[in-house]
Formats: C-alpha cells, structure tokens, sequence
C-alpha cells in the first residue's frame, strides 16, 4: 500500500504546490505555483527527485501529520519548529518519518511560507500539467484535517543544505517594467532610496508595502490601459503605494509599475515577515540575464551543497544500541 501522511491538524492557510503552469495567462489562469520557488527546488535537492513535484505550503503555521508507512520527508522554507513523535528534527534537511510516528510543524520564527516535502512529491491530482492549488481561479482546495496525502515515491534522507537567509527582507533586484518611463527621474532615484516595509496587506497575490516620504504617483496613472501582469511586476497603486505581485496575482490590470522584480529574488518578497525592510536595487538586461538560473540550474546548484546530517547525541533516544568504541585503541598501539 502506497505510503500517506494523514492531516491531523493544519494551518490556516495549507495548500499543495510545485512550480505551477504557465502558459495560461490568455485563459485568465496566473501561473501561481509555490510562493517561494527556491524552497520548493531545495525540498527536490534534499530528497533527490524531480523540480517539478509537489510539496505542501504552509502560510506561517504548520500542522501534524501521521505517517501510515515510512515516508521520507524533507523541510524547508520559513523555519519552523518540528518534531516527530516529540523529538525535534533539523530544518533544511530531510527525515525519515516512519509508519505509525507523528510529525508536528509549529509556527514560523522568520518568513512566511514553510514547506513540507515528501519522496517522489505528493499525488494530488493534476489540472491543466500542474497539481499546484490555485485559489483564485478555483483550482484545488485548502488542505485540511482529515485528508489524506499519498507520497508517490522514495526519497534520500539524512541529507542537509545550508540555506541563505532570505526570510527577514533584504535588497531585492529590480528590471525597469512598462511604465517605469512615465516616472519622473527624481521618482525613479527616490524608489531606488527608499526602504520599505513590508506591510499587513498581503497574501499569495501580492504584498503592499508601507514607506515614509510622498507618494509615488503619476499624474497621468488613469489613462494606463489594462494590460497583462506577471508576478514580480511592482504596481502603484492609485495612493501611490508599491504593491508586488506574487504568484497567484491577477493576470491584468491598470495600475502603472514602475518596476519587476527578479525572479530569482521574488522568494526575498514573498518570505518578507511584516514590517521587513526591503530595498530595491534596478539592474541592467544583461545582468538580469546573467543572475537567471532555470529550475534546473537552481536543482542542480544545490545538489552540490548538500552535507551529511549528523544526529545529536542528544536528541538520539536509541544511542545504547551503536557500537561506540570499535577500533579503538591504546596510547601503547
């Protein structure tokens, strides 16, 4: 029988995500996918599958899972608290959680959104290429208590890598967008100068960010024709206020931007905590190009970062059954 996680508990806000389906912008269907991509990539590095399989998104709050065989499981993302069966388990790495044990995931102590990962990625069910749940455009569901979540295959464990920390904000690369021209140059520099905050107003759309000093507004901004948008373009909004899209963002609008974030840098925005500072830096096509890596390239990158967990004593209830002093010798030898 086909190895499970049964939801004994779940956040408010838990959903089922890989890297979502492009292509669909013209159906009125964002690509949406997981928030933070990279946290996605990590969990295929940590167990050794595909970029592309499915893991469980967890917005600020995690859940309890029973396991109803051996699973192998990886966790990423915003760290939050873990344990199974109430011992505690490193973040960043993958586990083996073994038919009958219990894993709990609390609260997130930085960033927003923490990932679940298990071997071969979860089977939920497929849409149009993609098992990613996508809200908006009622696609998929929450998860919640008492579902039932088939791990499709086997998965390495033991395995840890070293993550940068990108869940406290930071200075996030930036693309002149459609619009940026209608800004007026001294608008332009004092976006660039400005530290915003990341503020109360957000979700999988998009984020609103808070600032100090004028709004940053264009005195034509109603004569902007709705157009397509694409997650990472930064609209103001008609108070002038930078508002980045995420993932699951609407597929048009009218208000003007004045910039698009990096896709490589969008997991810095969507794992900004409220009242995270975040800065904005423009860089040239070429550069943009340069920093660019695929899923793949971003899979393969990682793999080569990968160290061995090693256990702490203790934390390891089973440590009398290790043979602990073979080859060991005297100072006479």
């Amino acid at each position: 029988m086909t190895a499970a996680l049964i939801v004994r508990q779940a956040g408010p806000a838990m959903t089922v995500q890989d890297l979502g389906r492009p292509g669909y912008l013209a159906k009125g269907i964002s690509a949406g996918g997981a928030a933070d991509r990279t946290a996605l990539i990590e969990g295929a590095a940590l167990l050794g599958h595909d970029a592309s399989c499915a893991a469980l998104e967890m917005a600020g709050m995690g859940g309890t899972f029973e396991a109803t065989g051996d699973i192998a499981i990886a966790l990423t993302g915003a760290p939050m608290r873990a344990q199974i069966n109430g011992q505690a388990v490193v973040w960043n790495a993958s586990h083996l959680l073994q038919a009958g044990e219990v894993l709990t995931i609390s609260g997130a102590s930085s960033g927003v959104y923490g990932y679940l990962h298990v071997g071969g990625g979860f089977d939920a069910p497929a849409f149009l290429g993609s098992r990613a749940t996508h809200l908006a455009t009622g696609i998929g569901t929450l998860v919640q208590a008492g579902d039932r979540l088939v791990a499709k295959g086997q998965g390495t464990v033991g395995q840890l890598l070293p993550v940068e920390n990108r869940f406290a904000g930071g200075t996030v690369r930036v693309l002149p967008s459609v619009q940026t021209a209608k800004f007026a140059d001294h608008m332009i520099a004092r976006f660039s100068d400005t530290t915003f905050t990341r503020g109360a107003r957000g979700n999988r759309q998009g984020v609103a960010l808070d600032f100090d000093g004028e709004a940053f507004a264009l005195d034509d901004q109603l004569t902007v024709l709705s157009e397509p948008m694409l997650a990472g373009d930064i609209q103001m909004t008609g108070e002038g206020r930078p508002y980045v899209l995420l993932a699951e963002c609407q597929t048009t609008g009218g208000y003007p931007r004045i910039a698009t974030v990096l896709p490589n840098d969008l997991p810095i925005i969507a794992q900004s905590p409220l009242g995270a500072a975040i800065r904005f830096e423009f860089v040239d096509y070429d550069a943009a190009v340069a920093a660019h890596m695929t899923p793949a390239q971003q899979l393969a990158a990682l793999k080569k970062q990968l160290r061995p967990l090693v256990r702490d004593p203790h934390m390891m209830t089973d440590l009398l059954s290790y043979q602990l002093i073979s080859g060991v010798t005297t100072g006479r030898d």
